[in-house]
This record gives structure tokens, C-alpha cells and sequence, in this order.
């Protein structure tokens, strides 16, 4: 495995309320454990998440963006996560000509039911992002406040 470089990663997830958003909870109440540097936001469906908040958030300081919904065919809004897919595939493509590592945006299906999931996804996510150096676009930016 590759060194550490950036060790404490700070990622911003989009949760969908109907799904991924109750398995953070699920997991909470559970009592699993997953890093503490995952900021999570609630959105009422993955599909109205804009491309243009995954990128403030990296703008802002974040190290990497995870948006989360709910498993296609299974959508509160019937095709909003159809809608989450074809938007993530521009916007990977976007990140690569701004030079961004795709590896700092990641897109993943958690019902309410997965908490242990949702863990296992936080937990990888933030690993893979240590092995990254620090985002480049990271001003001293809100996150920073945020998170200390």
C-alpha cells in the first residue's frame, strides 16, 4: 500500500433522506463506528443534488464527496437516483479535465436498511483519500471551521 499522505481527509456526503440519510442514522444508533471527518447533509433526493455542490465543496476545502441514494428501481421520486447516475458520469468527466483525482468523488446506492454499508463505504473512502495528497483546490476555506 502506498504512504500515507494526507491523514486526515475531510469528506462531504449527500445523503438522500429516504435511504442513504437512515443509515447514517442506523448506524449511529447502532453504535457503529465510522471516521468523525465525514461531514453528512441530508438532501431530499440524490437527484437534486447539483454538480456545482460537489464542486464548492471540494473549492471549500474538501478532500473528497460522496453522493449516496437510494438503489435504482427503489427511488422515493421514482427516477431520481436515474437522474444522481447520469449527472455523476459528467460530472466525473468534468473533474478529470480540472485535473481533480476521480477518486475523490464517489457515487454509492446505501438503502436504510445498510448501515453496516454506509460504515464499510465512509471507512474505504476515507482510506483511499489518506493515500492522496491533500486536494489541491483546498483553500483555507469553511470546511476548516467546520470540522475543528
Amino acid at each position: 500500500m502506498s504512504k500515507i499522505l494526507n491523514p486526515e481527509p475531510k469528506v462531504i456526503a449527500f445523503l438522500c433522506k429516504w435511504c442513504s440519510s437512515n443509515a447514517a442514522d442506523l448506524a449511529g444508533v447502532s453504535r457503529m463506528k465510522y471516521p468523525d471527518n465525514v461531514i453528512t447533509i441530508e438532501t431530499p433526493c440524490s437527484g437534486r443534488i447539483d454538480p456545482n455542490y460537489i464542486f464548492d465543496s471540494l473549492v471549500d476545502g474538501a478532500d473528497g464527496v460522496i453522493v449516496a441514494g437510494c438503489h435504482p428501481g427503489d427511488c422515493h421520486y421514482v427516477v431520481g437516483n436515474y437522474k444522481t447516475l447520469k449527472r455523476m458520469y459528467l460530472v466525473m468527466e468534468l473533474a478529470k479535465q480540472l485535473g481533480i483525482e476521480e477518486e475523490r468523488i464517489r457515487l454509492e446506492w446505501i438503502s436504510s436498511a445498510e448501515a453496516k454499508k454506509f460504515v464499510t463505504v465512509m471507512s474505504e473512502f476515507i482510506e483511499k483519500l489518506k493515500h492522496l495528497p491533500p486536494n489541491p483546490l483546498k483553500p483555507e476555506g469553511l470546511i476548516q471551521e467546520v470540522i475543528h
